[in-house]
């Protein structure tokens, strides 16, 4: 049923207000903003966030399970992480002198990639422990499994990889 009783035109500020039509109130305050928008400057954003840090712990409230975003990591985790990429070249240059001595590279992916090109097997190699190792350093404080931290996880890598040269260094002492 229609209201008859509304007329067309209603002089409800509300209505003005939804139509853009109403005047401003005098009581608010005028907007004093400048143009220049601070979102917009990014270089300046990062390298002053990077000398200027203010997330360096999580926030008390979040439970460990959570997801929490820092930009200030501990100088342990670099020290783990350029440790783990020198190890990875390592590993790819003492591979590469093995299988020239006549060894059989046992990883069935990476078998496939180092017979056809030894360049694209050390770019992948390279390329895809530097992406694990960015991502575990941004989790450090993560949990896995709800059970162990990130960054210990970072330690064991490391040591795979000592282990893993000292492994290879031994079979080329053998193979000689």
């Amino acid at each position: 049923m229609k209201d008859t009783r509304r007329s067309e035109t209603t002089n409800d500020w509300v209505t003005q207000q939804l139509q853009g039509t109403a005047p401003r109130p005098s009581n608010l305050p005028v907007e004093q903003r400048a143009h220049a928008d601070r979102r917009h400057r990014v270089w300046w954003s990062v390298w002053y966030g990077s000398f200027n840090p203010r997330r360096r712990r999580p926030p008390r409230r979040l439970e460990d399970s959570r997801y929490h975003s820092l930009d200030w990591y501990a100088a342990h985790l670099l020290a783990v992480s350029v440790g783990i990429l020198v190890l990875s070249a390592v590993d790819a240059f003492l591979t590469l002198v093995l299988l020239v001595n006549g060894a059989a590279e046992v990883n069935p992916v990476m078998a496939a990639l180092i017979y056809k090109s030894a360049a694209a097997f050390t770019a992948l190699k390279m390329g895809l422990t530097s992406m694990g190792i960015v991502l575990m350093v941004f989790l450090a404080r993560y949990r896995f499994m709800r059970m162990i931290r990130v960054d210990v996880g970072l330690y064991g890598v490391l040591l795979i990889y000592v282990w893993l040269v000292i492994y290879e260094i031994w079979m080329l002492k053998n193979s000689g």
